[in-house]
């Protein structure tokens, strides 16, 4: 009788271990993360406003440390909401590509986007954010020479570069990581990529 009450309360154990696991696959498969992708310019030049977010400030240390610009400044933050195992795209005009030939005529056109945003488990239980096929991508104009009008008078010929980042990578939820620079051209100056993700509370 006692061997079979004690296999009675493990089948419970087991039956309640198995649906805790369920309900909290469930609640991670419904979870939303909250994106934050930074773009930071590094410069050797001077900059008008050099601050950057406290939460950066573990970010900019490790750049001072590896990267030998003068400054940093805050180009743009980009937040968006995905849902777990949801994926992300967004498209927008201008950007921190500054070059000769930008203009309202010619802008720069970029592009952020995630093939797949996952909440996975480290090798230690701590919770991780993986994120497949981030890719970040600009298009910009470059003056290439002149076009001379009928008239004589001459006008920019202007052709468009790619350039960007592709890769897969991993990180603690809520740290911010940084994901790769990218020269802009002859100026000497460098973008910084640094993203974080974490699950929202609502």
């Amino acid at each position: 009788m006692k061997i079979k009450n004690f296999l009675t309360a493990m089948l419970l154990v087991l039956c309640a271990a198995v649906w805790m696991n369920v309900q909290a696959q469930d609640t991670a498969d419904d979870a939303n993360l909250d994106t934050q992708l930074y773009l930071i310019v590094g410069t050797n030049g001077d900059v008008a406003d050099s601050r950057i977010p406290p939460s950066l400030d573990g970010v900019v240390k490790q750049l001072r440390a590896s990267l030998p610009f003068k400054n940093y400044r805050l180009a743009a933050t980009l937040v968006n909401r995905v849902k777990n195992q949801g994926r992300l795209n967004l498209r927008w005009l201008g950007g921190p590509f500054a070059t000769a030939a930008s203009s309202s005529v010619t802008p720069s056109f970029s592009e952020f986007k995630i093939r797949e945003v996952r909440l996975v488990r480290g090798s230690d239980g701590q919770g991780m954010v993986r994120m497949l096929n981030f890719t970040f991508a600009a298009r910009i104009p470059i003056q290439t020479g002149l076009n001379v009008a009928g008239a004589g008078s001459a006008f920019p010929a202007i052709s468009y570069e790619n350039t960007g980042l592709d890769t897969d990578i991993s990180m603690k939820e809520g740290e911010p990581v940084i994901v790769g620079t990218l020269n802009i051209g002859p100026s000497g100056d460098a973008i910084i990529l640094v993203v974080s993700a974490k699950r929202t509370l609502k």
